[in-house]
């Protein structure tokens, strides 16, 4: 074999060893995100095998339910708030829709009730939540409504069908870091 097939042969190998990184990396990514989304059943009823009592004793911590009456009533309320934020999360960070900001309302929401109901002291959990939320929607849903109104101009203007523009406002960050980052 001649130098430039063995160059030829070495550069094949080599972007078949960069694709296969790559889809590994995707594929243990993916691989646990379908892990965590498929577990949340089962999170979920993990509430059910805390104790009836105030004081919830393991061989790693000991847990006072303080303001709530029952360690199992409290864990049941502290899943009915996480497990809904950790499903966003993922569909706010997976998610490749124009619109995909919409699930920062939900979200801020969840991790405010999550925060709340941790406190032990807070004698009303989910009360002040729309004034948390207030902020955020005034942000939110005019840059929602401004992308919309964008879209649909364009579609008056041109020939484009609604999948073609939704391509056009997709934002593909290449790392979940990337993704993380344009965020902040």
């Amino acid at each position: 074999m001649d130098k430039p097939q063995q160059r030829l042969k070495k550069e094949k190998e080599t972007s078949f060893k960069r694709i296969y990184e790559r889809l590994g990396r995707r594929a243990i990514v993916g691989s646990i995100i379908a892990t965590v989304i498929v577990s949340t059943p089962l999170l979920y009823a993990l509430h059910e095998y805390v104790p009836e009592t105030k004081i919830w004793k393991t061989f790693l911590f000991t847990y006072e339910s303080g303001v709530w009456q029952e360690a199992k009533y409290a864990m049941w309320v502290y899943t009915s708030k996480i497990i809904p934020l950790i499903l966003l999360t993922i569909w706010f960070f997976t998610c490749r829709h124009w619109w995909y900001h919409a699930l920062l309302v939900p979200i801020i929401m969840y991790a405010f009730q999550a925060v709340t109901s941790w406190n032990s002291e807070a004698g009303h959990i989910d009360e002040g939540t729309f004034v948390v939320l207030l902020p955020i929607l005034v942000v939110i849903v005019p840059s929602i409504y401004l992308i919309r109104a964008k879209m649909f101009n364009t579609i008056n203007d041109a020939n484009k069908t609604l999948e073609e523009l939704e391509e056009e406002f997709k934002i593909k960050p290449k790392t979940l870091w990337g993704k993380v980052k344009q965020y902040f």
